[in-house]
């Protein structure tokens, strides 16, 4: 919204954030209804087939429940942005960034559900460390560039130790990759493309590249990118899924900071291909039946699209983005 000048909607999705968010730390919710709602209650409707007998079909969502620990910093890193972007500071969402933080410090090392709400176990997924890391670094960031009041050396001296505990146990030196949780041997996360995009290390880093070309190989789908490699005894759930079409968004991201322009806009118009009759996507696209899946249409979806035409104009035409920057790392 920032980005193409709607700042004065971008301050009211602020707003609701910061009163749907308000109350007490440990009660952040990684989703919310409308109006703010936390109780989201999941429940079954067995008399209901679903969309090609899908069974079951659920109401509300149990995952409302669950600890994803990324969520912290993408609140955090989009509270920074919309600083940076000229959205003006507003002090009780200083206040309520400074108790999250101060909530992050103590359950960060937990284990939790992670990015793609597994039904499984929880673990220690790297994304979700790499997300804790974001959260120290943009709260850190905030601080120095617009003079608010916290305290940076504890901050800066947990940034280092999450980055440290991410390279220690969330890359397998066997196989040289960066994996989806701590101790899987080689096994692949998409999320892991943002390890560059967020500026945890950069993009020619020799580990950062050789999880990106596993990623192409071992995850994508006639050329379009899956999440993880389908495992039940992670996710808890059986059978297989399509390619999920911000992955595909987030490797074109990655392209162009690898400088591999030709090949990103390919991808990129490969997936603009993909939306329906009135330019809308779903969650998931199904590369032998050949069309999109799962939810519809999906938000995260489109938040890939938006932020990879953003980055893609600026690095064909720079003259025409003066103020050039990815999305997410500034």
């Amino acid at each position: 919204m920032i980005e193409a000048g709607f700042t004065d909607e971008a301050d009211a999705w602020r707003q609701w954030l910061l009163r749907a968010v308000a109350g007490d730390a440990t009660e952040l919710r990684i989703m919310y209804g409308l109006a703010g709602e936390q109780r989201l209650e999941e429940y079954e409707l067995p008399w209901l087939a679903g969309y090609e007998d899908s069974r079951p079909v659920r109401i509300g969502n149990a995952a409302s429940n669950q600890l994803q620990l990324d969520v912290y910093g993408e609140l955090i890193n989009t509270m920074h942005l919309a600083r940076r972007h000229g959205v003006a500071n507003s002090d009780d969402g200083w206040r309520l960034q400074c108790m999250l933080i101060r909530h992050l410090e103590s359950i960060w090392r937990l284990p939790d559900e992670g990015i793609w709400e597994v039904r499984g176990p929880r673990r220690h997924f790297t994304y979700s460390k790499l997300m804790v890391w974001v959260s120290f670094d943009r709260m850190i960031r905030s601080a120095e560039q617009f003079g608010l009041d916290g305290p940076l050396d504890r901050w800066r001296a947990i940034r280092r130790e999450v980055h440290e505990d991410i390279c220690s146990h969330g890359y397998d030196a066997v196989h040289g990759v960066f994996t989806h949780y701590y101790g899987a041997s080689g096994a692949l996360d998409a999320s892991l493309l943002q390890i560059p995009l967020v500026g945890f290390l950069p993009v020619d880093d020799e580990r950062v590249r050789a999880t990106i070309t596993a990623i192409e190989q071992r995850l994508a789908s006639d050329g379009f990118v899956k999440r993880y490699q389908n495992d039940p005894s992670v996710d808890g759930l059986p059978g297989t899924e399509g390619a999920f079409l911000v992955c595909s968004f987030w490797l074109v991201d990655c392209m162009i900071l690898q400088g591999r322009l030709q090949e990103a806009r390919a991808l990129f118009e490969r997936l603009l291909g993909l939306c329906n009759d009135v330019g809308l996507f779903s969650e998931e696209y199904d590369t032998v039946r050949r069309r999109q899946i799962g939810n519809f249409p999906q938000a995260f979806s489109h938040v890939g699209l938006v932020n990879s035409a953003y980055n893609l104009s600026e690095a064909l035409w720079p003259e025409r983005y003066p103020c050039k920057g990815q999305r997410h790392s500034e």
